[in-house]
């Protein structure tokens, strides 16, 4: 599987590369807490100093690495984890839900799958067009309170685990895009409604896949976030990052792209037909 990824990057022109898994500061968003080593932290996603190459002129790039995030642990989640992440300039989260759509298609035929796949007694048909459907179709479809209660009452996450993502990518995989901004501190807002953000998500079977976005390459907007978040990280009693002013300054220079992560894990969870992540890695936390 990890191959059939990697060769779909290459026949697209695609540079493969390794970015640090130390770095001084993540970004500070509120609700994913990085692991400290020292006075250093392993990385939560390789996000910021794979812009920073954007920044230096490379226009198509990926990298699968190992990411760190603490206390995560579940049927779906391990405090260490295998990412896929790529960039591409000139382009903006429509055109990337479009060659997401190509790549897993691409996987599942090397894979021998062909265009459909079998997870949980489910059929799945990866033929394009997916599904897409606006979080605020999502709430209004399938929650038992609007978005904007959602929102206002901090249950957000909440209601998009328990009662939108179980009817997600059910047939066939669904794109759930147009987020409200503040939660996406790091996406590029709709030029139409400063509340959106072009930012999506993907999902199989109920699963999150995949989260991508147009990416915000506005240096002054970009901090004004990050205080935000960090504001909000005080609040929750969480560790406070430094600003990462190499990053900040990078944006200066960083062209119109996009981007996204997709779970590995998962994407194997799904592939082989395992109801837990726990299925598709050498050694769980627990036991290593």
């Amino acid at each position: 599987m990890i191959q059939a990824l990697r060769l779909f990057f290459i026949n697209h022109g695609y540079l493969e590369l390794e970015t640090p898994h130390l770095i001084p500061s993540p970004a500070p968003e509120a609700h994913i807490d990085a692991i400290g080593v020292g006075d250093m932290f392993l990385h939560t996603s390789p996000e910021l100093c794979m812009k920073r190459l954007l920044a230096a002129g490379y226009s198509r790039i990926f990298q699968i690495t190992k990411c760190f995030r603490h206390g995560e642990r579940g049927d779906r989640h391990l405090p260490e984890f295998t990412i896929l992440e790529w960039y591409r300039t000139g382009i903006d989260y429509n055109a990337l839900m479009e060659e997401s759509q190509a790549l897993i298609l691409f996987v599942s035929k090397e894979m021998g799958s062909g265009g459909k796949i079998y997870y949980q007694g489910r059929e799945i048909d990866l033929a394009c067009p997916w599904e897409k459907i606006t979080v605020k179709e999502a709430f209004d479809s399938y929650a038992s309170l609007s978005l904007e209660k959602a929102i206002e009452m901090g249950r957000f996450d909440d209601a998009m685990a328990k009662e939108i993502e179980p009817n997600l990518g059910t047939k066939r995989p669904t794109f759930i895009y147009d987020y409200p901004a503040l939660l996406s501190s790091l996406a590029r807002l709709s030029p139409d409604n400063k509340k959106i953000a072009e930012r999506f998500e993907i999902y199989l079977a109920g699963i999150e896949l995949a989260n991508g976005f147009s990416e915000l390459n506005d240096a002054q907007e970009q901090r004004v976030r990050f205080e935000k978040e960090l504001i909000r990280r005080r609040r929750l009693g969480k560790r406070l990052y430094k600003m990462d002013e190499k990053f900040l300054k990078s944006l200066e220079h960083m062209p119109e792209a996009a981007g996204i992560a997709l779970g590995v894990d998962r994407l194997a969870m799904i592939f082989t037909d395992r109801d837990k992540i726990d299925g598709v890695i050498s050694f769980t936390p627990e036991e290593v």
